[in-house]
C-alpha cells in the first residue's frame, strides 16, 4: 500500500530504470529521482520526476534525509560501488522495501548485507511487474 504523501524513489542510470519511471508516472505514482550527476537530474526532470535528490556519492555529508517522505526504493544498478553507496544512503530514509535491479548475479549477498530487501536479476531490464508491488 502506497501512502499518498510518500514518493517512490528511483535511481535510474539505465534505460530500464527510465522505462520504469515512465511506467510509475503513467500509473499516477509520485516519483522522486536519485542521482549523483546534474546531467542525469535534467534527464529525470524530462521524464516527469517531481522531486530529485542529487548527491555526491563520495561525500556522506550530502546524504541528508530528504525534505519529503520516501516509501519504496528502486535502485537500477549500473555500477556496483555506486549502487552500494546508494543503498547505504537510502536505508535510513525508509522502512519500506528497497529493490536493487541488476544484470549481474554475483552481488546479491553484498546488496542484501547493505539493506536491500530484494535483489532482482534481470538481463532484459523488464521489471514492469514491480510497479504493481
Amino acid at each position: 500500500m502506497l501512502d499518498k504523501d510518500e514518493y517512490v524513489l528511483v535511481c535510474a542510470p539505465t534505460l530500464a530504470g527510465e522505462h520504469f519511471i515512465e511506467l510509475l508516472t503513467e500509473k499516477g505514482i509520485k516519483v522522486a529521482g536519485l542521482t549523483n550527476n546534474p546531467d542525469k537530474r535534467k534527464r529525470l526532470e524530462n521524464l516527469g520526476v517531481e522531486q530529485n535528490i542529487v548527491v555526491d556519492s563520495h561525500d556522506e555529508r550530502t546524504w541528508g534525509i530528504p525534505p519529503f517522505s520516501i516509501g519504496k526504493v528502486y535502485l537500477f544498478e549500473s555500477n556496483l560501488a555506486v549502487c552500494c553507496r546508494y543503498l547505504q544512503m537510502c536505508r535510513p530514509w525508509t522502512s519500506k522495501s528497497i529493490f536493487v535491479i541488476t544484470t549481474s548475479v554475483h552481488p546479491r549477498l553484498v546488496y542484501k548485507g547493505l539493506g536491500a530487501n530484494y535483489v532482482i536479476y534481470s538481463h532484459s531490464g523488464n521489471v514492469h511487474f514491480l510497479a504493481d508491488q
